[in-house]
């Protein structure tokens, strides 16, 4: 029992610390396929092999909802501390080349995810493209105001000077 409240403990403190998770079905894998798995998402994630009991009551103390329905069968969950985004893309990838890893949804930014759902966030673009491309757009909209009050100086000297000389042509 007091193991059991351990890892109830444990998986409550991963769901509260994690920015997103996503929860897969194992059945099949091998013991290095799981190991390659959690190697190739360990910058982003921690891979755990989950009771799903447990894992329910886990979830309902740090206030995830929606898991429940998916949590059946063998069950394994990516505790996302990074971008969830990699994570995703890592899953599918080691999905499409062990299609006995299923992708059953996930929890992230307080509402519960489909299957669906968590490929679509795998189609994303990281976070560091995405900040690159914000970037890139800030620059080039601050580039263009620079061209422009560059350009009001010089117009308005220009306009000073023909005023002059056109007062200085009719005395």
């Amino acid at each position: 029992m007091a193991q059991k409240e351990t890892s109830v403990a444990e998986l409550t403190k991963n769901f509260e610390d994690s920015t997103a998770v996503l929860l897969t079905e194992y059945r099949g894998l091998t013991v290095a396929q799981l190991k390659e798995l959690r190697n190739s998402i360990r910058q982003d994630a921690e891979y755990a092999v989950v009771k799903n009991t447990l894992t329910k009551i886990a979830a309902q103390r740090a206030g995830v909802e929606g898991l429940d329905d998916e949590l059946k069968g063998p069950s394994a969950i990516a505790f996302v501390h990074g971008d969830p985004v990699a994570v995703a893309k890592g899953l599918r990838a080691f999905a499409k080349a062990n299609p006995l890893l299923v992708i059953k949804g996930g929890y992230f930014d307080g509402a519960a995810l489909t299957a669906d759902e968590v490929n679509k966030l795998a189609d994303l673009e990281s976070r560091e493209v995405l900040l690159a491309k914000l970037a890139g757009a800030m620059k080039a909209s601050l580039t263009k105001a620079a061209y422009v009050f560059n350009a009001l100086p010089s117009k308005a000297v220009r306009t000073v000077d023909a005023l002059r000389e056109k007062k200085e042509s009719e005395a």
